[in-house]
């Protein structure tokens, strides 16, 4: 049986020891070890990277913690548009929703696309017909306030600024708050098959405008599965990583060039990201199990659980293991 393992992020940023207090980090590790068994306990009972994939994302997604799901971000019109992508490294089938509304788990939408559709990515109206088509739910809009979310954007919505996830308590939206995050989620498995997945959801930017769609969504930029070279979820500023199609460029390395998936991960994020002025992260897995974190940025949310008896939770620090 081959080694299995699960790995999540919550969105990377400035995340400083400064900016949580105890009581906070609890919140965090709680939510980051709920989603993290969730997931996990997939793989346990042999089940396979997609599902367990999907699993610890619908937790994140309805924890308000995150920007994500119930946590998603206000645009300029006072409303939350979602977007998802989960996609299989077994055979390339791929799913994604972009400019979703009142859906209470992207991610779960994305994962039907994938395999009732016939297409890869549905967009706004079309995939809410989508939605209806295949009986789900759609949650009101006040499941997805979130006062500390609807203070962010009263800051900035008279303004043409938008932002990342942060807490704005000084600025106003002047200016890019130091304390800010990067609130997408995201998750990569591999089971006990050697199968390996990928996934990743976000409300996107505070205050964006029209019908703005990140990294999230994109194959190969924000998400991506193969399971001859890497499973890769993004968190960062969608529009760079967009530009530099990080996840497939990640997995290119390791096809055509030899790298190993740590080495990899590092050319993409820390050097060729670096330079265009891209600041994020991701994580990675690979058919043997292994595993990577790696971010630009101080800090990341992130989690990882294997049958080999790796268990981590972290925020903090560098991106080594």
């Amino acid at each position: 049986m081959n080694n299995y393992t699960l790995v999540i992020h919550g969105g990377a940023g400035n995340i400083h020891p400064g900016m949580m207090d105890a009581a906070l980090e609890k919140e965090y590790q709680l939510a980051l070890q709920t989603a993290l068994n969730k997931g996990y306990q997939v793989l346990e009972q042999k089940g396979t990277a997609l599902d367990a994939v999907a699993a610890a994302i619908v937790a994140l997604e309805n924890n308000p913690l995150f920007n994500a799901g119930k946590g998603s971000v206000f645009t300029k019109k006072g409303l939350h548009e979602m977007d998802a992508c989960i996609m299989n490294g077994a055979d390339l089938q791929t799913g994604a929703v972009a400019g979703v509304r009142n859906i209470q788990n992207p991610i779960l939408l994305a994962k039907e696309v994938m395999l009732h559709s016939g297409h890869v990515l549905l967009s706004g109206n079309g995939a809410s017909e989508f939605a209806m088509s295949r009986g789900f739910a759609f949650m009101p809009d006040d499941y997805f306030y979130n006062k500390e979310r609807y203070d962010q954007w009263v800051d900035i919505r008279d303004t043409d600024f938008y932002q990342l996830d942060h807490k704005d308590d000084n600025l106003k939206g002047t200016a890019p708050n130091p304390d800010y995050k990067f609130g997408t989620v995201g998750a990569v498995a591999c089971d006990h098959q050697g199968h390996i997945a990928a996934g990743t959801s976000t409300g996107g930017m505070t205050n964006k405008r029209f019908g703005r769609i990140g990294d999230s969504p994109i194959v190969g930029a924000g998400t991506y599965a193969n399971d001859a070279t890497c499973a890769i979820s993004c968190t960062g500023h969608g529009e760079y990583f967009l530009r530099a199609v990080v996840a497939h460029d990640i997995a290119c390395l390791i096809e055509y060039k030899g790298l190993s998936l740590k080495a990899a991960c590092e050319v993409v994020v820390l050097d060729k990201l670096k330079k265009m002025g891209g600041e994020g992260g991701l994580i990675a897995v690979n058919a043997a199990g292994d595993y990577e974190f790696c971010f630009n940025s101080a800090g990341m949310y992130r989690a990882v659980k294997s049958s080999k008896g790796e268990e981590l939770v972290a925020y903090y620090g560098q991106a080594s293991k």
